[in-house]
């Protein structure tokens, strides 16, 4: 019987290979087809949040289309907060769903394309004949938009048999895109000349210049022009030349870091949307800085850029290496001691209440961590500790799962999406306490998934850190912040992993001999830290500030 549900899952299985998912009433046959015929893996979670949410990190963990799937209702309703945080940070997913049967809704039914579209997902919903047509359509429009979209099968037609699965056509795909606009080509003349005239030149590069593939063409362009680098927290690991490299731009920078970029006289930024929080709350560059930027956008997204040129980051880094063939760098970036400008302050042992201190719990982890690691962040006010402390090879390997949709709750379950994306290299978790919480259903996912490459980081400090420093510090009670201390070293223990109490930096000799162990020969381990809530993050240091 090959039916409705199967043409979804066959054609779809021919574009991923994982799907994320907890089984339903709407879309049993859906799974049911999945895996009995076809090769894509189907990985199981505990929430329905968790598989959109699983989705959304094996896509920025592997690049590829992700996919998701969950029944009706109350499944789909489940998926919104995480469906949002995919919209915002333009993730390619096809999230499959149950819907109500096309005789109309049942009392439990709810409109779920309307959700979905405020959301700004768009759906798709599958007929008697066109199952597999409009399969491929919803992952052409994933693809073409980096948008997640859902995919629909009405609850009468998933069984219906219609015949062999037909032969679909390949989703059809925008090439790069090449500089737009009336003024776009004088517009990429008058940075080159900026470059070339630029006595202190700075490139900034976001995700987009990753996604765009730019990152040799970038290393070329600062070499052209001696430039000095940075990026987004999202575009970590972008320039080929790390001894040039400030880190990460805005709250998650270096002291020292921030201040050489504040003496760049011309930036050009390629891929990123510059946030309050990249741009330190319109602090990142002096008044005097000519500012150019360089995105798919239709216009600059910030009031300081006074050049924009709307097109491909690859694109547009080789037309002006191509135009600066013969400059002379500037010099500049031998000139400064970058090493000391992107230090931080790795804090005391223990803070003035007692407990651990989160800047030298964060350094010494950092120096015992495994190299070939994904790091997967939850939400909340420890989200700095790993920017600052903790380096990666390359964007894809900082994986921040709700920062765009400034959610929390969604770090156990972004473990399984990094770990079956990179099934070679150990997946770090870093999750507060509070978000712990929220995501706890899936705590079993990601044991059960990456096993002895799983690592997990909890920042443990009894109390929604954000708003406690935010609010609190205002007056407002601090009651309904606060957290009753959880034992997550035993939770996880009880679920088959290696639970580890954190109060001293001493405990930490526990992930030296993890580390140290082959990750067949270990369990998925959790760190519990005990950390002072007292100690406030830089990045929040800022937001405190921009907020009196």
């Amino acid at each position: 019987m090959s039916t409705v549900s199967a043409h979804v899952a066959l054609t779809l299985a021919a574009h991923v290979d994982h799907v994320f998912g907890v089984m339903g009433n709407g879309n049993a046959y859906f799974l049911d087809a999945l895996e009995r015929d076809s090769t894509a893996e189907f990985t199981a979670v505990r929430h329905e949040a968790g598989a959109v949410t699983a989705a959304d990190a094996f896509h920025r963990s592997s690049g590829r289309l992700a996919a998701a799937t969950t029944t009706y209702g109350a499944g789909f309703t489940n998926t919104l907060t995480a469906l949002a945080e995919a919209v915002q940070a333009h993730v390619p997913l096809v999230l499959v769903v149950g819907d109500e049967p096309t005789s109309g809704p049942r009392a439990w039914d709810v409109d779920q394309i309307a959700m979905a579209s405020a959301l700004g997902a768009r759906t798709y919903t599958v007929g008697r004949t066109d199952a597999a047509a409009t399969t491929v359509i919803a992952i052409e429009h994933a693809l073409t938009y980096r948008v997640p979209t859902v995919l629909a099968i009405p609850y009468d037609v998933a069984t219906l048999d219609v015949g062999p699965v037909p032969e679909a056509p390949e989703p059809r795909l925008p090439g790069r895109l090449t500089p737009q606009g009336p003024y776009a080509e004088e517009r990429v003349r008058e940075i080159t000349a900026a470059l070339a005239s630029a006595r202190r030149p700075l490139l900034l590069a976001g995700r987009g210049a990753w996604v765009a593939g730019a990152g040799m063409a970038l290393g070329q362009l600062a070499d052209a022009t001696g430039a000095l680098t940075a990026t987004t927290a999202l575009g970590r690991g972008l320039f080929p030349r790390t001894e040039f490299d400030l880190g990460v731009a805005g709250g998650f920078g270096a002291e020292g870091a921030m201040e050489a970029v504040r003496e760049a006289d011309v930036a050009v930024v390629f891929g990123a949307s510059l946030n309050q929080f990249t741009m330190r709350f319109g602090q990142l560059f002096a008044p005097g800085t000519r500012v150019f930027q360089v995105d798919v956008a239709a216009a600059a997204t910030h009031p300081h850029v006074s050049g924009y040129v709307r097109g491909d980051a690859g694109v547009i880094a080789s037309a002006l290496v191509a135009g600066l063939a013969d400059a002379e760098p500037s010099g500049w970036r031998e000139s400064v001691n970058v090493a000391a400008a992107r230090r931080y302050d790795d804090g005391d042992a223990l803070a003035s209440d007692g407990r651990l201190d989160p800047r030298s719990a964060a350094a010494r982890i950092g120096e015992l961590l495994p190299p070939d690691r994904v790091v997967v962040s939850d939400g909340g006010h420890f989200i700095g500790w790993a920017n600052m402390y903790w380096p990666v090879a390359s964007p894809d390997r900082m994986i921040m799962v709700g920062t765009a949709f400034q959610a929390i709750g969604m770090g156990f379950p972004s473990v399984l999406g990094a770990a079956l994306a990179r099934p070679e290299s150990t997946v770090v978790l870093t999750s507060g306490d509070g978000g712990g919480l929220m995501a706890l259903a899936d705590l079993e996912s990601a044991i059960r998934v990456a096993g002895g490459r799983g690592l997990a980081v909890v920042w443990n400090d009894a109390v929604y850190g954000a708003e406690v420093h935010v609010y609190g510090s205002k007056g407002v009670t601090q009651k309904p912040m606060q957290i009753p201390e959880v034992d997550f070293a035993g939770i996880a223990s009880s679920l088959g992993a290696q639970g580890v109490v954190v109060t001293t930096l001493e405990d930490l000799d526990a992930l030296a001999e993890w580390a140290d162990q082959a990750p067949g020969q270990r369990d998925f381990l959790l760190l519990d830290l005990r950390v002072s809530p007292t100690v406030v993050a830089p990045y929040q240091e800022e937001i405190i500030q921009a907020n009196r």
